[in-house]
């Protein structure tokens, strides 16, 4: 008897409106129901494209030409509009706010099976089914907003079981979550293997590998390099994904013991940056997200900002340049002088910030222009600008895309392009929430290589992470929170191992 794959695609080929080429140019891949299949690629390669062509966003809800031939459990979504094959695919996005359509878990659920026209009388059922295979049935009637980063997700993935999907494509799930989330996400997708058809895109491999039954290799524009058994392929192809820039297992990759020498002299008077004793609450009625924080980050100084999904994280290094954000008790300095007393320019001109999403940052339509941004609101002059601008694209292998619009870019060039906007006026000190995130190996290892370089020319580096490999690899002191306290700060070396496995989810996710 012939089996339907889940996922047929043949030649199938993605063009972006004004995108210098093709975002996938001949994808060929068959996906067989009940199978786990890890597809590794690198930034920019086509991965997130094909997830979205598959559930029939592309090209009707996001305009590209396409060709070639695709087929999920049968059906063409070219031809399907994307409500009609969601009993067919759920798609799992990196960030799961960016799916959230209400304010509360269950009615989260509920939207999509009053889309599905669900009967009333059936829904408290397939809501209870579609929390307790993610473990978050006790949150059914709590806020999303009051949920961390890790339990948002889980509700994301209940939301699309609900509908009853056979299969499911998951987009770097756990892009924004801490190692424990990290683990009880993995967790919840091992109990619905054998339930349900899973293609994975996912960085961190070797949490990813125990659950794949297939490995899938691509390279640019989507071109399968190789497939098979995950550790068959990955020894045999080795080579090969670390030119094209994937991510692979510590034991398989030449640089997973490699540490970084910190020659900089730090200089403690004044520092860089030092919070004295730092409360902060989003509201007046509100709970305490920083709860009496002290920290000295002295000048030269490579400090990873480390903890839980909802430790503080984000809040802390916000509140270091009064980003929108003020203590309500304490007081921050910034090379001295406090910082109320700074103005915008000022703070500007000492230090910069990478936000976690790339987006909130972007001010033109043009990814030239939005390097350049900076420099001309300084008064360079145009010549050294363009100088600057075309060095830092090169760098951060943006050339091709100089003309685009920064929103059409991929989410790992849309990380590259908003460090590369910081980057442009050198500034002496750099925060940076998550800067790998969405980071093919190459580009993530290049980045931090010039994170390197730079503080080794005396910028003090913060760096928001939850890759505990790049933490032991660059970071000089490391700096834990856990529930808006500063739990440990100490070297990197000495950063307890136990710590180094993550921790309690909490229940604030803005941290």
């Amino acid at each position: 008897m012939t089996t339907t794959p889940a996922i047929e695609a043949q030649g199938l080929g993605v063009h972006y409106p004004r995108a210098p080429e093709p975002a996938l140019d001949g994808l060929d891949l068959s996906v067989q129901p009940g199978e786990t299949v890890l597809l590794l690629g690198p930034s920019g390669g086509g991965k997130s494209t094909f997830l979205l062509t598959l559930a029939g966003l592309i090209p009707h809800n996001l305009p590209a030409r396409v060709w070639g031939r695709v087929r999920v459990l049968g059906v063409e979504p070219l031809r399907e509009r994307p409500g009609a094959l969601a009993t067919r695919i759920g798609l799992l996005f990196q960030d799961p706010e960016a799916s959230f359509a209400t304010l509360v878990v269950e009615d989260e659920i509920a939207f999509g099976l009053e889309n599905l026209r669900v009967p009333p009388a059936a829904m408290p059922r397939r809501i209870t089914a579609a929390l307790q295979a993610v473990d978050m049935l006790p949150y059914r009637h709590r806020r999303l907003d009051a949920l961390s980063g890790g339990q948002q997700q889980r509700v994301a993935l209940a939301a699309l079981l609900a509908m009853g999907p056979p299969l499911l494509a998951l987009d770097e799930p756990t892009a924004h979550l801490d190692p424990a989330a990290t683990a009880a996400f993995f967790r919840t997708l091992k109990r619905l293997q054998g339930q349900h058809t899973l293609l994975l895109v996912e960085h961190r491999v070797d949490q990813a590998l125990p659950l794949a039954h297939r490995v899938v290799l691509l390279g640019e524009k989507g071109r399968v390099l190789a497939q098979g058994p995950p550790w068959e392929t990955l020894r045999r192809h080795r080579d090969a994904a670390l030119a094209a820039g994937l991510w692979l297992p510590a034991a398989l990759d030449p640089r997973a013991a490699w540490r970084a020498h910190h020659t900089t002299p730090l200089r403690y008077d004044p520092p860089a940056v030092a919070l004295e004793d730092v409360h902060f609450a989003y509201t007046p009625e509100g709970p305490e997200v920083v709860r009496g924080v002290s920290l000295r980050v002295p000048q030269g100084d490579f400090l990873a900002l480390v903890g839980p999904n909802g430790a503080g994280k984000t809040t802390v290094a916000r509140l270091m340049l009064h980003l929108g954000l003020r203590p309500t008790a304490g007081r921050v300095r910034l090379f001295g002088e406090p910082v109320e007393h700074l103005s915008l320019e000022a703070i500007t001109a000492r230090a910069g910030f990478v936000f976690q999403n790339p987006e909130h940052q972007f001010v033109t339509e043009r990814v030239a222009d939005e390097v350049a941004y900076s420099l001309r609101a300084r008064g360079v002059p145009e010549a050294q600008v363009r100088a600057r601008v075309q060095a830092l694209l090169r760098r951060f292998r943006l050339e091709a895309h100089a003309g685009q619009n920064p929103f059409r870019l991929s989410q790992g060039q849309k990380r590259r392009l908003s460090v590369a906007t910081m980057l442009a006026v050198a500034p002496r000190l750099l925060i940076l929430d998550e800067p790998t995130f969405g980071q093919d190996r190459n580009t993530a290892y290049a980045l931090m290589d010039l994170l390197l370089e730079l503080n080794r020319e005396g910028v003090t580096i913060v760096m928001i992470t939850h890759d505990t490999r790049l933490v032991r690899q660059y970071a000089r002191h490391v700096a834990e929170m856990r529930g808006g306290r500063l739990h440990w700060w100490g070297p990197a070396e000495a950063w307890p191992a136990a710590t180094r496995a993550g921790g309690d989810e909490t229940a604030d996710k803005r941290g």
